[in-house]
């Protein structure tokens, strides 16, 4: 990988899981998401502060790839880096690990559009553009474990 990235890890909650213990599928974008909020937060700026600005990015394509389960009482490590920003556009990517061993669960991307407050498609603002192209600089905040990756 030669891009910056930030992995958080945590545990796997109970509500994430089916009867049998396992994460359900739709567990692995809330947890894409909470590596998008971490990034944005090793960069220097929480989501709600894009929001403020009167930017919001919306997430309008998805897509992960299942490899192995995950199981209730797990730590698992979401890594997280920009794939790409457009002028209009950006997309993040994710690997999922458990931390125990390794072993690659699932990976995916999730493309977002820059919106206004009204809904309206506009240009990324440029302060935004600055602190996605300089990548993580910090730990990020809140109760998981946060480890900010080098390029390389």
């Amino acid at each position: 990988m030669d891009k910056p990235s930030v992995s958080t890890t945590f545990y796997v909650r109970y509500a994430e899981t089916d009867q049998m213990g396992i994460v359900h599928h739709s567990a692995y974008l809330i947890w894409f998401e909470e590596g998008r909020s971490q990034y944005l937060r090793a960069c220097g700026a929480d989501y709600a502060e894009v929001e403020r600005s009167g930017a919001f990015f919306a997430v309008v394509e998805a897509h992960a790839r299942y490899e192995a389960p995950a199981r209730y009482g797990e730590r698992v490590v979401v890594r997280t880096w920009v794939e790409e920003v457009r002028s209009r556009m950006l997309t993040f990517g994710y690997a999922v690990h458990r931390a125990g061993d390794g072993q690659r669960l699932a990976t995916g991307w999730t493309r977002h559009v820059c919106l206004d407050a009204t809904g309206r498609v506009i240009p990324i603002p440029e302060r935004w553009r600055r602190l996605l192209a300089r990548g993580p600089q910090a730990p990020a905040f809140g109760d998981q474990t946060v480890q900010v990756e080098p390029a390389g």
